[in-house]
């Protein structure tokens, strides 16, 4: 691709990004989520491959049904009540249809399944924007909304965090794994989102950092499979070392950053009296910690098979610079002492 069409796109990526953020009225938020969605789509597709149009088409399909479906909701509450502006939805049916459309366009559970099919078929450059920045007008949106629908965001965030998990234990394939992990962090997100949004920007803030470092790890070690990886030590020792305390991280165990935002979720669930929203969601978290688990072992702990059924390099020049890798990674993991600051700044 060219570097100026190159350019053109991230630039409108960001602006429609950016338009979906600051806009109070439906018609504009709308228009930027469409251009958002159109900027991306040569991105997936700047390498000429069918598994990459495929993702491209499923992604343009899911997406485009999502925002009809948001514009005919805002439509029928403007027809209804006379309100275009994003906080004054309140009837109850164009509510549900629009947070309905939000969670089709974020993968959230049980709308989920295009997600991971979708991340398989891309780079991880590209899979690293749409797990990430992708999710934040769609995200931004949901925290305007009106109370009054916590039980549906109550039910996606926990269907979620299960099948995020569910999903991810039978995957060999690294960007499928992440598309999973992905659903699952979402779900917490969502869990939350009505009774403290601040939570979630912290929440989707720690996840962004914690999946740059393993999109960054798989990218600068070129695997893309589960038996790939097992080459890792030999290639890139030092990274190999750092990668099973990310994925740990990643699965929320302390003392790393990861145990942070679930830590404060749990916290104020209990707080709002949902003790058993907050235990199945913490017990639902295990399914996600043994995949983590598995692609720590398969990274640490594995010798090479002899049998495999591709070519791997035996040495990784890195053409890349590693600066990113390495600030993302020491984030990812010591960030956990600073949590009094970290929640002041989010919290106040």
């Amino acid at each position: 691709m060219s570097p100026h069409i190159m350019m053109i796109m991230v630039f409108s990526l960001i602006t429609g990004t950016l338009i979906t953020i600051s806009s109070s009225h439906w018609l504009l938020a709308w228009v930027g989520l469409e251009i958002n969605t159109f900027a991306i789509l040569p991105l997936m597709t700047q390498k000429y491959y069918p598994r990459a149009m495929e993702a491209a088409t499923k992604y343009f399909i899911i997406q485009t049904t999502a925002t009809t479906m948001l514009l005919f909701a805002s439509v029928s509450n403007a027809w209804s009540l006379g309100q275009w502006e994003i906080q004054q939805l309140n009837h109850p049916l164009p509510l549900t249809m629009i947070s309905i459309a939000l969670a089709l366009k974020l993968g959230l559970a049980p709308m989920h399944a295009w997600f991971p099919e979708t991340l398989q078929g891309l780079s991880l450059p590209t899979g690293l924007i749409l797990a990430t920045w992708q999710k934040l007008a769609p995200l931004a949106l949901m925290l305007q909304l009106p109370a009054g629908n916590s039980l549906i965001f109550t039910s996606l965030g926990l269907l979620s965090i299960i099948m995020g998990g569910w999903g991810g234990l039978n995957q060999t394939q690294l960007r499928k794994i992440l598309g999973y992990s992905s659903v699952a962090h979402l779900g917490w997100m969502i869990l939350i989102l009505q009774y403290m949004p601040m939570l979630t920007f912290m929440a989707f803030t720690v996840y962004t950092i914690l999946t740059l470092s393993m999109f960054l790890t798989f990218w600068y070690n070129k695997t893309n499979s589960i038996n790939a990886l097992s080459t890792s030590w030999s290639k890139t020792p030092i990274i190999s070392a750092m990668s099973p305390l990310i994925l740990l991280s990643l699965g929320g165990l302390p003392p790393l950053t990861g145990f942070l935002p679930k830590w404060m979720i749990l916290s104020e669930l209990t707080k709002q009296e949902l003790m058993m929203t907050a235990t199945v969601a913490a017990l639902s978290t295990l399914l996600s910690l043994y995949f983590y688990l598995r692609l720590s072992y398969a990274i640490a702990l594995t010798t090479p098979p002899n049998n495999l059924p591709t070519t791997l390099p035996w040495r990784i020049n890195f053409l890349q610079p590693t600066t990113p890798l390495a600030i993302s990674t020491v984030v990812s993991l010591c960030l956990l002492p600073l949590s009094p600051t970290i929640l002041v700044f989010f919290l106040n």
